[in-house]
Formats: C-alpha cells, sequence, structure tokens
C-alpha cells in the first residue's frame, strides 16, 4: 500500500474484499466505496513491526467533515479499534472481540449510517479469525448480503 497509495493493495486488501464478496474492480470503484482512513498519513512502525496507532488529531481534523459531505453513505464499516472508538463511542466495548461480538445491536441501533464493527483484515489478526470462528459463520454472511444488497441497489 505505501509503495502504490492504493489502500488496501496487500494481503490485508484481499482479505477484507473477500469479507465484503467483491473484486478488485467493485472495490475501488468510488460508486461503491468510499476508503476512509483513520489518518491520511502513515504514523510508522512499532517495534513489533505493526503500524502505530493514527496520530491523535487527524480524524479530529477531518473524519466529521468528510462524513457530511457523503449523506448517501448508509453503512459504515468500522474496521478495527481506531474506527470503531470514533463511530460508536461509548457504545464501544471494552475490547475489539466484545465490540464485534455485539454487531448485531450495534447494527440494529445506529441510525443513519448503519455500523458494523470489524477487525482489521491484518495477517496479524489471522489468531484473532481462528478463535473466533463465529465471525466467518454469523457476521461474514450478513456483511456479503448487506454489500450485495446496496451494489445492485446502486446499479
Amino acid at each position: 500500500m505505501h509503495a502504490t497509495g492504493i489502500p488496501f493493495n496487500d494481503p490485508s486488501g484481499d482479505r477484507l474484499r473477500d469479507w465484503l464478496g467483491v473484486d478488485r474492480a467493485a472495490f475501488y470503484d468510488p460508486d461503491n466505496f468510499a476508503i476512509l482512513p483513520m489518518g491520511f498519513c502513515f504514523p510508522g512502525l512499532d517495534a513489533a513491526g505493526g503500524d502505530l496507532p493514527p496520530r491523535r488529531e487527524c480524524a479530529p481534523l477531518w473524519r466529521a467533515r468528510l462524513m457530511a459531505a457523503m449523506p448517501q453513505i448508509d453503512l459504515v464499516l468500522a474496521v478495527g479499534i481506531h474506527a470503531q472508538a470514533w463511530h460508536l463511542g461509548a457504545a464501544r466495548s471494552a475490547s475489539l472481540t466484545e465490540t464485534v461480538r455485539d454487531w448485531r445491536c450495534i447494527f440494529d441501533s445506529a441510525a443513519a449510517p448503519k455500523i458494523l464493527p470489524l477487525p482489521h483484515p491484518s495477517w496479524r489478526n489471522s489468531g484473532w479469525l481462528k478463535r473466533n470462528p463465529w465471525f466467518g459463520m454469523d457476521l461474514l454472511p450478513f456483511l456479503k448480503a448487506q454489500i450485495a444488497h446496496r451494489l445492485r441497489r446502486n446499479s
């Protein structure tokens, strides 16, 4: 991603597109998806080689304005704990697992746009996915159906 400037242009993007049930063309079509990171700059790497959290000043500067500029968005995929903290605030549980496990309640309680919390599709979360099989059995089929419905509606 950092070499090409294309978000999710890596194995995590392949995993995310699989979760959504879409190909690259549909995913990168701006009529289908708006890809809004929590920060527009790369925050650097931590000691273990993972990405550092987004810089604290980024999202407060622009996120609300960008969301307001796109009132047609009716589904937000809150990918990772930083997006979940921003979009869910106090509705977010103490852990990513608890928040994602509560996806039905979060989706049903959100007015507009609807929100679905997801773990980050990074390879670093492969263990999480194995420990939480309900994610693939319950949430992903629902997510794919929601995306397919919206893509049919937009075509």
